[in-house]
């Protein structure tokens, strides 16, 4: 799969040492095995179980060509993530997906190929069926206008980015992936982080 395209992967993470060398590893072999240019920007909230010096360690191994660390001083949130690895984002094209391995690399390409199909401004993955997923493909001009007019953060801000898409008129498509529980780690979507996310559904819903 050669074209003249550049993939940049956002892979916001926090406490993921564990998941961290496993999703890269899949990562660079998909795009390796599918001669696919890519990226990979690393956007560390100042982990304390010392994800960043694994992520130094992965940059030493793959190249700074290959990772970029964009790491940032706390757990600012996820919306802010996205906004913050954009803005260092080479690629024309733009995947963001979970670091603890529930979305495979495996689907890249098919995602890459359904992307092919439409010469219009592309949104992949999740579509109407799935408001809340996090692994999506991107233009890179139609996230950065998503981004720009979003109001939400953390977790709603996957959902808005899909009401906005729908707003704009974007086409959106899917691609039928598997979804694994994370093998390392906990889930980052505790207690405070539940209200907050029924807080800015709420101000989501009044919003738009």
């Amino acid at each position: 799969m050669t074209g003249p395209h550049k993939y940049s992967v956002l892979l916001p993470t926090y406490n993921e040492r564990e998941n961290l060398p496993v999703i890269i590893w899949l990562l660079t072999k998909t795009f390796k095995e599918h001669n696919i240019n890519y990226e990979i920007i690393i956007i560390d909230d100042n982990s304390p179980d010392g994800t960043l010096e694994i992520a130094k360690q992965l940059q030493n191994l793959y190249g700074e060509d290959r990772i970029l660390l964009r790491p940032r001083a706390g757990k600012l949130g996820l919306g802010t993530a996205y906004v913050h690895g954009i803005q260092h984002a080479t690629g024309d094209f733009i995947f963001i997906l979970d670091a603890d391995m529930s979305h495979h690399p495996k689907f890249i390409p098919e995602m890459i190929s359904r992307g092919a199909n439409y010469l219009a401004t592309i949104l992949l993955r999740p579509g109407v069926s799935d408001l809340t997923g996090s692994f999506r493909l991107y233009k890179k001009e139609v996230l950065s206008k998503l981004i720009s007019s979003c109001i939400s953060k953390g977790y709603v801000f996957q959902m808005e980015m899909m009401v906005r898409a729908r707003q704009f008129n974007f086409t959106i498509g899917e691609v039928p992936i598997t979804f694994v529980d994370r093998v390392f780690g906990d889930s980052k979507m505790g207690a405070m982080e539940i209200v907050s996310y029924a807080q800015g559904l709420l101000k989501l819903f009044v919003a738009v």
